[in-house]
């Protein structure tokens, strides 16, 4: 989102830029290329329309991206350009000036909105929306929520590290991060998960042994209490059984993300133990029963970690602070 938001401004400041350049150029005197700039304009305009309904769509708000609604507006920004190339064609010295000024002040609002945006979702807010029944109940599928990415501190676009550090992740944090997939070809939880968010609840921190017996969960050995916030709505218990690795080979399975292929469904009741790795957390969902975790994918990188959930927004009923 972030990114997409940088290239909308990044458009349309160079269309800006450029178009001040040609004009001082008396570039417009010819009316042909005058009307394919004012044509231009208007696509663009209709591309980033398309933009915001996709957005709408992907953040469950009402009103979304249908294909009747892309037909509609695809066709609408045709009209436009089409209009737009034959007003300017016809347009005299004085029309010409109106519909330049009239063009920069869209461009320049739409630049200085879109990297004005961009910069608050880098550095401080991202919406996300919940796509699963993973985390109930404490986040339910279609809530749409904030993160908050500045909570654990300041990181710069494409940089791993963060360059100012605030708050520590902590057990029991809501994290939202990028899946820790290195290629489309990777397959977790039936399908690639490559460049998607997920969010989880942090159960083992860096250095914790993690183990999972008939759904209890150790750390360091130690059985930790059920907390309010975890869900098993499968009664079944799958029995324990004597596996055919050493616990390193478990581990690296594990770390490599390919302890599910060998597992499955196995990894939901009985899981480890591991190490989590220096660096790294293993994330859980609330709905213990049916979340694609950790147990199943491997660690999580601190790099991949995008912020904190923070913020139910909406729908209204369900508006309040993420615990």
């Amino acid at each position: 989102m972030e990114l997409t938001l940088l290239i909308t401004g990044i458009i349309a400041f160079i269309f800006a830029k450029v178009s001040k350049v040609l004009k001082k150029k008396s570039i417009w005197s010819n009316k042909i290329f005058f009307g394919i700039w004012n044509a231009l304009f208007a696509l663009i305009g209709g591309g980033l329309i398309i933009y915001i309904f996709n957005f709408m769509a992907k953040n469950g708000i009402q009103g979304g991206l249908s294909p009747r609604t892309f037909a509609l507006i695809t066709t609408i920004t045709l009209a436009c350009a089409v209009y737009n190339f034959t007003v300017a064609g016809k347009a005299d010295k004085k029309k010409e000036e109106k519909i330049f000024s009239f063009n920069m002040e869209w461009a320049e609002t739409v630049y200085f909105a879109a990297f004005f945006a961009a910069v608050v979702m880098f550095l401080f807010l991202q919406a996300f929306k919940i796509p699963s029944a993973s985390m109930r109940n404490t986040l339910l599928e279609g809530d749409n929520l904030f993160v908050n990415k500045i909570t654990y501190g300041v990181r710069l676009p494409f940089m791993k590290d963060r360059l100012i550090k605030f708050n520590d992740i902590k057990r029991g944090d809501i994290i939202v991060f990028r899946f820790p997939a290195e290629s489309k070809e990777q397959i977790n939880c039936g399908e690639s998960q490559y460049g998607r968010d997920f969010v989880k609840r942090v159960i083992g921190m860096p250095g914790d042994v993690v183990e999972i017996k008939n759904k209890q969960v150790f750390i360091n050995g130690e059985l930790m209490p059920q907390q309010p916030y975890e869900i098993y709505q499968d009664v079944e218990r799958l029995a324990e059984e004597q596996l055919p690795y050493s616990p390193e080979e478990y581990q690296k399975l594990w770390e490599d993300r390919k302890l599910e292929k060998a597992l499955g469904i196995y990894l939901r009741d009985y899981f480890g133990p591991v190490t989590v790795p220096e660096g790294t957390y293993l994330g859980i969902g609330d709905n213990r029963d049916f979340s694609c975790d950790s147990r199943f994918w491997g660690p999580i990188p601190e790099e991949n970690i995008k912020g904190k959930a923070w913020f139910i927004h909406w729908p209204p009923s369900r508006i309040g602070l993420v615990k």
